[in-house]
């Protein structure tokens, strides 16, 4: 998500930024307290509108006409329009209602569940959801036509007068009138999907079947993948709620009717007995979060007055005072019909979303429309449902003529979505936009094409950026150049590579890797589902601790060290590996490889012997090489990827992962020096509490089986520097607690502002909390523990690393106490400024002279 906004802002800053325009602008109030009111209705009475925030105040596009006020509780009004004007006061009177046995005190009413009949209603419709779920049936089929549509927001005829888009005329061209807002808009991007889902009770399979799809937009002007479309769809997903939990931007929202948690977590309010679009009965329950922060819905259902209690319509969206990023407003619009077999479906969904990101990048709107129909529940053979995986894209998908497209539309597109390639070719026309463009994508996705031309594209990329100049204690300064092919070069064939030189030690490292993949690729091999083969070749320096980090070892941001990290080792390593990824989220992958390890700083590797340990180079081994075979297994159920250059990013992370590995050492093979077998498990899994926020927990096993030296032991995942990286230890030294045997326990809790929230002035700031413990069990046997006298000459083994100092050698203890496990905590706030997360970690035990107890920890993340 984060990355998706900077590239926005930096996308649009090539064609301009939105400027001052004519609006109208007040403030609502209650006309005897004087009490601002927020999340009013302030809309146009033929079309266009918006809600006050959360100090009353509103601001619209100015046109002439009558403007309609209302909101629960206050009686409805409408004045006339005629000329702009701002600072005006709109005051409403208040209706006196009563629910059951709610009681007045003071100037607000007493929300009771008690005797409530709005809560005892909603318990009935509840209740009334199991007759409408479809999945009683044998079998069934639904055909779902979606269309997404982003556009750049509150753009008007000023901005084409004054701003930089004065440059680019030919953009009002391409301006249309929002029909449920009244601003104008200029789309951006536009997909469209037609998608048959299908259903089998026994064996139990659900599918979907992409029978047509199109996209046009800035996509055409991105390199890496369908990244935009990809997260507008992640992010603004289908909303059941039918469901007790909907996932949207990226958090699950309680539905309205859980059976769960909706009657706790909502305030129900009867309002009215209606005839809903001139045919149906319904009662009108308006509904809101107990606290408008929460990440809830607040809004209105139409309940059918028939005695069957079910939803007809929904008209929903988030309180103005929702703690939710970005989203300054959104309204979804839900219908639902009844079939011939008696349940109530969902047959229109619709959502319209204002967002704010920044200054420099204005205002967007994201529209998602979304039809089902065709519902059919014949016997659908078996053989249909016979592909991998959840989601089937036809080979025909993206070749569907205009026919196909207008059958399955309700409404045809505008005319400014219909002309999209147009508008993008335009842009690609003008003088200076390509560059522009080019430093942009460089600056987001930290590699630099060799290619503006989109003609032509890129064959070869420069990076990664944040790696050209860096240091470290052995490097000293160090400089980089780095490059990757793509699949423009070859759709099966990729190259990589990097050559490096530290100006400390003044020798060359570098790398080169080879990979074939054997299934066509967009851009990159990592794209999802990988099968691929892979050689590589490195030599460079690192610190024992470094192969836990996910980025590159040498990038600039973690260079910065919380503590002197002066035992470091060449490496030379051949890697031969087969990675293979299964649709379902199973992985599995094969790896040969040799390493020649050669000590370097303070590090040193030498032998246990009777006169103990020696500052004479002739105890010391010169290297240690090693050869082994590795497989590991990775499954991860419903992930879904999102493909960028620098790394694919996981979109769902509610998925579980559950991971085996075994490493075998090859004894006596070639130059091997020694046998080894190493086994690791773990399991990650999420769990959501609703406004409590999310839990993460992190298991983690492994077993050295094997004798052997304390390179070849287990070392806890440390991070050692200031930049939060997750599944780490914070304030575990470099090569601390050298074991054969441990667990690790990692817990973090994001409470998504539950506690800030109810804090006077502070739930302003929209600050969240997080808190975390992470926990280490660790054990050396008594095989590999070089201070037992039994190995005092064993010669497998080496001397644990340490420094020489003026009294002589000092080695901070390696070895752990089997009944004190490791404890760290950590306390932090994210969403500051929307952008920071700032963490404390404190470390509880195991604390000896020079250990850091504490320490500062922060990153950049943006989150909904």
């Amino acid at each position: 998500m984060k990355r998706l906004f900077l590239l926005l802002t930096l996308l649009l800053g090539c064609i301009g930024a939105v400027l001052a325009q004519r609006n109208i602008s007040g403030v609502v109030i209650d006309s005897k307290t004087g009490e601002k009111l927020p999340f009013v209705n302030v809309i146009y009475v033929d079309g266009g509108g918006t809600q006050t925030d959360f100090d009353g105040r509103f601001t619209l596009p100015f046109k002439a006409g009558r403007l309609r006020f209302s909101v629960l509780g206050y009686e409805t009004k409408t004045v006339s329009v005629k000329e702009v004007a701002d600072s005006l006061v709109f005051r409403l009177k208040s209706l006196d209602r009563s629910l059951g046995t709610a009681e007045v005190t003071g100037k607000k009413t007493k929300y009771s569940r008690k005797n409530n009949p709005a809560v005892e209603l909603m318990r009935k419709v509840i209740a009334a959801k199991k007759s409408s779920d479809l999945h009683q049936h044998d079998y069934y089929s639904i055909d779902k036509y979606s269309k997404i549509t982003f556009a750049l927001n509150d753009v008007t005829d000023k901005v084409f007068e004054e701003g930089k888009f004065k440059k680019l005329p030919f953009l009002k061209d391409h301006v249309e009138v929002c029909n449920e807002t009244g601003k104008l808009i200029l789309p951006l991007s536009v997909d469209e999907t037609v998608t048959r889902l299908i259903y089998r009770k026994e064996p139990k399979s659900e599918k979907n079947i992409i029978l047509g799809q199109r996209s046009n937009g800035i996509n055409d002007l991105l390199n890496t993948g369908d990244i935009v479309n990809t997260m507008l769809k992640d992010c603004f997903t289908d909303v059941d709620i039918y469901n007790d939990e909907v996932r949207l931007l990226q958090y699950p929202f309680t539905s309205p009717i859980s059976s769960r948690t909706a009657i706790s977590f909502y305030r129900y309010f009867i309002v009215d007995t209606l005839m809903v679009d001139g045919k149906q009965r319904c009662i009108q329950v308006d509904f809101t979060p107990n606290n408008p922060q929460d990440f809830g819905f607040s809004g209105s259902l139409y309940i059918m007055a028939d005695g069957t209690y079910r939803v007809y319509k929904a008209d929903m969206g988030i309180p103005v005072r929702s703690d939710v990023n970005f989203v300054q407003s959104m309204r979804i619009i839900q219908t639902f019909d009844q079939l011939p077999t008696g349940e109530q479906v969902l047959v229109k969904d619709n959502m319209l979303v204002q967002l704010h990101i920044t200054k420099s990048a204005g205002k967007f709107q994201v529209k998602r429309d979304t039809e089902y129909s065709n519902f059919a529940f014949e016997p659908i053979p078996d053989k249909t449902f016979k592909f991998k995986g959840e989601t089937l894209t036809s080979a025909n998908a993206q070749m569907q003529d205009e026919h196909f497209w207008q059958e399955h539309r309700a409404d045809s597109l505008t005319k400014s979505e219909s002309t999209m390639k147009q508008l993008i070719k335009k842009l690609e026309s003008v003088k200076g936009f390509k560059p522009v463009l080019w430093v942009a994508k460089a600056f987001i996705e930290n590699f630099v094409e060799t290619s503006v031309n989109p003609d032509k594209p890129s064959k070869v990329d420069i990076g990664p950026v944040n790696t050209m100049i860096t240091h470290n204690f052995v490097d000293g300064l160090r400089l980089r150049a780095s490059a990757q092919t793509t699949a423009n070069f070859n759709k099966h064939l990729f190259l990589k590579g990097y050559i490096a030189y530290g100006f400390k030690d003044e020798k060359w490292k570098g790398m080169g890797e080879v990979t074939y993949s054997f299934n066509k690729k967009a851009y990159l091999p990592r794209e999802f589902p990988v099968n691929n083969l892979t050689f590589n070749y490195s030599r460079d320096v690192m610190s024992p601790s470094d192969k836990f980090m996910p980025t590159d070892k040498d990038n600039v941001f973690t260079s910065f060290k919380w503590t002197t990290v002066d035992h470091m080792m060449y490496y030379e390593t051949y890697k031969l590996l087969w990675d293979r990824e299964w649709e379902n989220g199973l992985r599995f992958d094969v790896q040969l490889r040799t390493s020649k390890d050669t000590p370097t700083g303070h590090l040193f590797y030498q032998s246990l012997h009777a006169d103990g340990i020696s500052r004479e180079a002739g105890f010391n081994l010169p290297y240690l090489r090693t050869y082994d075979l590795s497989m590991g297994l990775r499954y991860q159920p419903g992930v879904k990827w999102i493909n960028t250059k620098q790394r694919r990013i996981a979109s769902n992370n509610d998925a579980p992962i559950f991971s085996l590995s075994h490493t075998a050492g090859l004894y006596n093979f070639g130059r091997a020096d020694y046998a080894y077998n190493l086994t690791e498990a773990g399991v990650y899994k999420r769990l959501w509490l609703a406004s409590w926020g999310k839990m993460d927990f992190t298991l983690k096993g492994g077993v050295q089986w094997n004798k052997v030296p304390f390179p070849l032991l287990i070392m806890p995942a440390a991070n050692l520097s200031y930049i939060m990286e997750d599944n780490t230890f914070n304030l575990i030294d470099n090569m601390e607690f050298l074991n054969d045997r441990y667990v690790s326990l990692m817990y973090s809790w994001d409470l998504n502002g539950k506690i800030f929230n109810r804090i006077p002035l502070l739930k302003k700031l929209k600050w969240r909390e997080y808190i975390g413990c992470n926990v280490l069990w660790g054990t050396l046997s008594s095989k590999n523990n070089p201070f037992l006298d039994k190995n005092a000459n064993d010669q497998r083994l080496l001397y644990f690393p340490g420094n020489w100092g003026d009294d002589g050698f000092n080695y901070q203890s390696r070895v752990m106490d089997r009944k004190v496990p490791y404890v760290e905590v950590v306390a932090g706030i994210h969403n500051i400024f929307k952008i920071f997360h700032i963490e404390y970690v404190h470390r509880l035990n195991y604390i000896r002279p020079g250990t850091q107890k504490w320490g500062i920890r922060g990153m950049f993340r943006l989150t909904f």
